[in-house]
Parts: structure tokens; C-alpha cells; sequence
């Protein structure tokens, strides 16, 4: 029995935010208090990041904000992107939302109990009776880890409707009171959105494979979030493309070995873009010509790192440019994990 992708929906908040925009303010709240800030400061118009879109306004970060303030932005903004994302999926699909049987809600970037799908359940119509999956700490892999979890869920139902959204405010872990080098990255790098997809045993389009994951032991200070009373702090370990060239090769061997795949069989892989420097660096690990994750690289420089939803930013991409074949998802999130799922695309 196969599993296939009905539909795909992206979305993003109303604020726009140029590149330029994001350093000069950047400047202003954080130069004042971080000596290092002029020598890091190149890396916004080296991140290849252009423009990305945050759930409140940039003037919304000109005053020092609470754990309260940040995560009431989340319910707002994160709730407003869900429906937004599952509305777009679900008319890919052509489905209605009382169509869906069970919707998996993957977050990392706030809390929201009653979860994001329970508080936008009456707007966007689902049935009294759908199965609610919420999904919490993976991360940037939880746009693969949450697609492969939505497939394992339709197989357990044949026929039956499954809807993942994976939704991330990552703009609001801004701050101005930790002074270290992965808070000034975070600015560089962090946008906000979602994105949806529909998956059933019935109907038609691309196959959804069963996905893996790999898991580095002795790996939890790469990736991540502190917690404290100002908010979430982000952990972004400068190791990270080292990393990525030195290991990426073998997860993404063991992936496709568990699934009797090869690397000669994939036709695209479908990366994550985390930043141009990990992308460079999965490149080189998977022997791929240089430039090869255009489809990435237009995502990150349209969007910046989203974390969960990017991936399925740059599927709808690829799949939007007429490409077909076998693919390969990846994407790395904390634990330190790689996730990958394979798509066949006829």
C-alpha cells in the first residue's frame, strides 16, 4: 500500500522584513551592547538571506519583551499561519476540511496549550472528531520528521485524510539581552512561516516513503533552545558545517540503505536550508555540483530559515518547476538528527 502527497500550502506573515532592514535594526539594539557586532555584522549580506516576513512588525523588537509577550505573538501569529497553511494544502488537494481525519501540528517556536490545531479547529472547519497529533521539539527536521510521521498515520487508517502542518515563529526568539554569537546569527538567518501537506492511501501523487532518521550521540549542545524567564535562547553551534561534511554522507547512506535506495537513485535531494554555509557543506559531503540546491538557495534567499516548514517551502519549488523523479528530503534538527523521506515524484 502507498502513501501520496494530495496537496502542498505555503504561507507567511504580513511583515515584511528586507535584509538591510533587519541589520540596520539589528545595529541599533544590539551594537550599543556587543563589542564583536561590527565583525559579525558582514554575515547578513553574506547569509544569502534578501528578505523574510515575521508575525509582529520590526518595531514590535525596539523594546525589551518578555517570556509572556513572545509567546502570546506565537499564539497569535502561529494560529493565523496554520490556518493559512492548511487552507492552501487542503485546496491543492481539493479537499474540504471536514474531509481530514487526523492533523499532525508540528511547533518548536512557542506553547500553546489547547494546541495551534485546536484553536484554529472552528475557523477552518474540521470535524468534531478529528485526531489531534501535536508535535513538539524537532526543530528544523520537522518538516521531513512531521511528513514522515503524517504517512506512518495514513498507513495506521487506510483511506483515510491526514494533514501535517508544520508552523515556526523563530523571528520572535530576537533578543537583546544575551550577547552571544548564535543570538546575532539567529537575527541573520530567522523568518517566520508555515507549510501544510495532505497525505492519504487514496488518490493520486507523489509517493511518500518511510522515513529515517539518524541521531549523533553526544550532540545535544549543536542545535536547540535554553529556556529561561526573557524566552527561548537559541543554540546554533558554529560546528555546524563541519559537521554536516564530515558525517552527513554516511546518515544519508544509512537513510537510503534502510529504505533499498542508493545515492545513484536519487534524482534531487531536497534539503533544508539552515544556511548557505550548510548547504555548501551537504554539497560537498554528497558530491554534488556546486550550485546543484538552487531550489534551497532561492527558498533561503526569499524566505531565510523558517526552520520546520523551509523544506517544504523548497518541495513546492521543486515541484512547481515541472521536476519529477526520485527525491530525497533531508533536513537536520536538534538531537543532533538528520531526517530524511524519500518522494517519487512521476
Amino acid at each position: 500500500m502507498t502513501v501520496s502527497l494530495l496537496g502542498l500550502g505555503c504561507a507567511v506573515p504580513p511583515h515584511v522584513l528586507p535584509q538591510a532592514r533587519a541589520e540596520d535594526t539589528a545595529r541599533a539594539l544590539l551594537g550599543p551592547r556587543y563589542p564583536e557586532f561590527e565583525r559579525i555584522a558582514p554575515s547578513f549580506a553574506a547569509s544569502g538571506v534578501k528578505t523574510r516576513y515575521c508575525v509582529v512588525p520590526i518595531d514590535w523588537f525596539g523594546h525589551d519583551k518578555r517570556w509572556t509577550d513572545r509567546n502570546t505573538a506565537y499564539l497569535d501569529g502561529a494560529t493565523a499561519l496554520f490556518t493559512r497553511a492548511a487552507r492552501a494544502a487542503l485546496a491543492d488537494a481539493g479537499l474540504r476540511a471536514e474531509q481530514i481525519d487526523t492533523v499532525v501540528t508540528v511547533s518548536t517556536t512557542g506553547i500553546a496549550t489547547p494546541s495551534l490545531d485546536a484553536r484554529a479547529h472552528a475557523e477552518i472547519g474540521f470535524r468534531p472528531d478529528i485526531q489531534r497529533v501535536p508535535v513538539f521539539g524537532l526543530g528544523c527536521a520537522g518538516g521531513v520528521s512531521g511528513l514522515a510521521l503524517a504517512r506512518q498515520l495514513a498507513l495506521a487508517a487506510p483511506g483515510s485524510n491526514v494533514l501535517m502542518v508544520a508552523v515556526e515563529t523563530c523571528s520572535l526568539s530576537f533578543r537583546t539581552d544575551r550577547m552571544q554569537k548564535a543570538d546575532i546569527i539567529a537575527t541573520v538567518l530567522f523568518g517566520d512561516g508555515a507549510a501544510a501537506a495532505v497525505v492519504s492511501t487514496d488518490g493520486n501523487g507523489p509517493q511518500v516513503g518511510v522515513g529515517q532518521q539518524v541521531l549523533w550521540p553526544d550532540t545535544l549542545q549543536i542545535m536547540g533552545w535554553d529556556v529561561d524567564d526573557t524566552g527561548l535562547g537559541v543554540v546554533f553551534d558554529r560546528s555546524i558545517p563541519g559537521f554536516v561534511t564530515d558525517h552527513f554522507a554516511r546518515a544519508a547512506g544509512q537513510a537510503l540503505a534502510a529504505t533499498d535506495l542508493t545515492a545513484a537513485q536519487i534524482d534531487r535531494f531536497v534539503c533544508h536550508p539552515g544556511g548557505a554555509k550548510v548547504l555548501t557543506a551537504i554539497e560537498a559531503a554528497m558530491g554534488l555540483p556546486d550550485g546543484s540546491l538552487g531550489a534551497e538557495r532561492a527558498t533561503l534567499r526569499d524566505f531565510g530559515n523558517m526552520s520546520a516548514p523551509t523544506v517544504l517551502f523548497v518541495l513546492k519549488h521543486v515541484l512547481d518547476s515541472g521536476a519529477s523523479g526520485q527525491m530525497m528530503l533531508a533536513a537536520l534538527g536538534p538531537g543532533f538528527t538528520a531526517s530524511f523521506l524519500p518522494v517519487c515524484v512521476p
